[in-house]
């Protein structure tokens, strides 16, 4: 018994040991990501938060003077010359670009979730040439966004597109639309263009955890006569939700900085701007640009806070206890 006992704390200690050896052998194996990562993101972060807080212009940017916390008053808060909103002096378009981006976010990533989701189950069936058929789902997703983008442009043409044509030729439509810079439809054009192009992304982490199921689950449940409807509800959904969540938090945040579809496929209207358009064209065009400056640092502030809540909501389980 004596011996026992000594010999716990010994194992103990070799156990410490061998993780202060894990973890200082993952810190020089991530050393030289995270030096890049540094130098790379984190470095202009750190400047653009830097500008956000004066008052500097893209013409003469080493002049900046420390101004505090003006430029976010400015974009919360506007002077006069702005409307009046709630009692509020705010800026229109900036609160536009929110509204758009949280539209275009809930939108575009339900839609791709579901239609996700049934790509998965119908990719997770055995049935002939199933492997070209997962193979060709991947294309719109290979694709670069610009390549995308510039596509969809010609057909959503209001003079040639073949969306018209098409359209017209079914009798759906009785004139040509400009799809793309008409304020009333822009929108719905880019949520397409974007719907179609992930959709993809979501249904392959979604097939990924469909084919880590245990297939006993389903035998059984085939065997008790269990409909298919319910099978999906009760355990498919259950078992792969974790998955789906990860997908869900992965395009939300992508969707939160949509950036290259909007500004490719539409014409500068308020109707269409995201939070990225805005501070792209305060940075540059406006050559405002320490208040481009202070919306660049909003948007990553908003997606740091979802990400954050995300990750903490990840380890708290249904009970209340954490995982």
């Amino acid at each position: 018994m004596a011996e026992l006992t000594l010999d716990r704390p010994v194992a103990a200690a070799g156990r410490s040991q061998l993780l202060r050896q894990r973890a200082r052998s993952a810190w020089v194996f991530l050393a030289p990501m995270l030096i890049v990562l540094a130098a790379v993101a984190g470095w202009p972060l750190i400047r653009t938060i830097y500008f956000s807080f004066t008052d500097a212009s893209l013409t003469d940017i080493e002049a900046a003077r420390w101004v505090g916390f003006s430029n976010y008053f400015s974009i919360l808060r506007m002077p006069s010359g702005r409307v009046i909103y709630d009692g509020l002096l705010v800026d229109p378009v900036w609160w536009r670009s929110v509204w758009n981006t949280a539209r275009f976010t809930v939108i575009s990533v339900t839609s791709e979730t579901i239609l996700g989701m049934i790509v998965a189950l119908v990719l997770n069936a055995e049935f002939r040439g199933r492997g070209i058929v997962r193979a060709a789902i991947l294309i719109p997703w290979a694709i670069p966004t610009i390549v995308s983008a510039k596509m969809w442009a010609w057909m959503l043409n209001d003079q040639f597109g073949i969306i018209n044509d098409i359209l017209l030729r079914l009798g759906l439509i009785s004139t040509k639309i400009a799809w793309t810079a008409s304020a009333d439809t822009a929108m719905y054009a880019v949520l397409v263009v974007d719907i179609w192009k992930t959709t993809p992304f979501m249904a392959l982490l979604i097939l990924a955890a469909l084919q880590m199921l245990p297939q006993e689950i389903y035998e059984v449940a085939k065997l008790d006569g269990v409909s298919p409807w319910k099978v999906f509800w009760k355990v498919t959904l259950p078992l792969i939700r974790p998955a789906v969540m990860v997908a869900v938090i992965f395009r939300g945040l992508d969707a939160l900085r949509i950036f290259d579809l909007i500004y490719v496929l539409t014409p500068n209207n308020v109707q269409t701007k995201s939070m990225s358009v805005f501070a792209r064209e305060n940075l540059f065009e406006f050559d405002k640009f320490a208040y481009g400056s202070a919306a660049s640092t909003l948007l990553f502030v908003i997606i740091a806070l979802l990400t954050i809540l995300y990750l903490y909501l990840g380890r708290v389980d249904l009970g209340g206890g954490r995982s």
